[in-house]
């Protein structure tokens, strides 16, 4: 089977694995190259950026020649490059799991519960819940929601549809990396510059595609395209920019504002200042958007997946 129509029906079934299954409770394999690049940092951490460089090429490097392998032993073998595909896209993606816990947030929020709320928002991000109000939540529910389109979804078709199974895994290495080292602290300040420039280059296109999905499947197309174009430079993110102020437009909602991360407070800019404030409903909308976007992303990539494997062939 040729590697086009094998990315076109593994990654079709893998979205919908993910529909149906959402990510295992225990075993994921994400969780696994967590662990593993956990222990490789235990060996290699300095707090110097050529270090934390190395470790980068070694973790995302590694998991990527790996699927590489496994890739070139299947290769050829009837419908194991499907299989592989599917189930690397479902190992990868998380779009479902991203609506379960923005739904439970939504759900204890509507409920009045402000203390299950807390509770839940840091499946969700990293935002310090104590120091959030019930509107403050819901707000970082719904950024949090379209930043994770493009992170757990969006890019990593973006990736497959480029370079197959080892772009899948390489996406979800880089931004498992980023994740666990690229932020902030004291201790990653300097060893974890490199993956965070990584995951920035990486999540580039996918962020771009996700919000210009965002606008086409959203209720306000225009107001999606005059948020991106006016405010996502104010982002400090140059992906989560464009992904937040083009989910704002389209929600007619405003995003942005103060927020506490990681025992900081940051002033962030106001995404779509013309729309209102985030309430309980957004959130609902804002998951609907989300798969919405994933759903347009998947008939975008393997599209251009396929058009590419016809322009080669007739080149040849």
């Amino acid at each position: 089977m040729r590697s086009d129509h094998a990315f076109a029906y593994g990654a079709a079934a893998g979205l919908a694995a993910d529909l149906l299954l959402a990510d295992p409770r225990r075993g994921h394999p994400v969780a696994a190259f967590g662990r593993a690049a956990g222990a490789v940092e235990g060996l290699l951490w300095r707090d110097d950026r050529a270090w934390g460089a190395l470790h980068a090429v070694v973790c995302a490097g590694g998991a990527a020649g790996a699927a590489a392998l496994v890739t070139g032993a299947v290769r050829n073998r009837g419908l194991l490059p499907v299989a592989l595909t599917a189930a690397s896209v479902w190992a990868v993606v998380g779009g479902t799991s991203l609506g379960r816990e923005a739904r439970a947030v939504g759900g204890a929020l509507a409920a009045g519960d402000l203390d299950v709320a807390r509770e839940r928002l840091p499946h969700l991000c990293g935002r310090d819940p104590q120091a959030l109000d019930g509107p403050g939540i819901a707000r970082a529910v719904v950024e949090s929601v379209a930043e994770n389109t493009s992170d757990a979804v969006v890019g990593a078709l973006v990736w497959g549809a480029v370079g197959g199974v080892p772009g899948l895994v390489a996406f979800r290495a880089v931004n498992t990396l980023d994740a666990m080292v690229g932020h902030k602290s004291p201790r990653y300040r300097r060893f974890g510059w490199a993956s965070a420039r990584l995951d920035d280059v990486a999540g580039w296109p996918g962020a771009r595609l996700t919000a210009a999905l965002a606008a086409v499947a959203g209720g306000d197309p225009r107001g999606a395209v005059r948020a991106w174009r006016a405010d996502a430079a104010k982002h400090p993110s140059p992906n989560a920019g464009p992904v937040e102020a083009s989910f704002a437009g389209a929600l007619g909602v405003r995003l942005g504002g103060t927020l506490s991360y990681g025992g900081r407070v940051e002033h962030r800019p106001v995404l779509n200042g013309a729309g209102r404030a985030v309430e309980v409903p957004d959130i609902e909308r804002a998951v609907r958007l989300s798969r919405r976007v994933s759903a347009l992303a998947l008939a975008v990539c393997v599209g251009g997946r396929l058009a590419y494997g016809a322009i080669e062939r007739r080149r040849t």
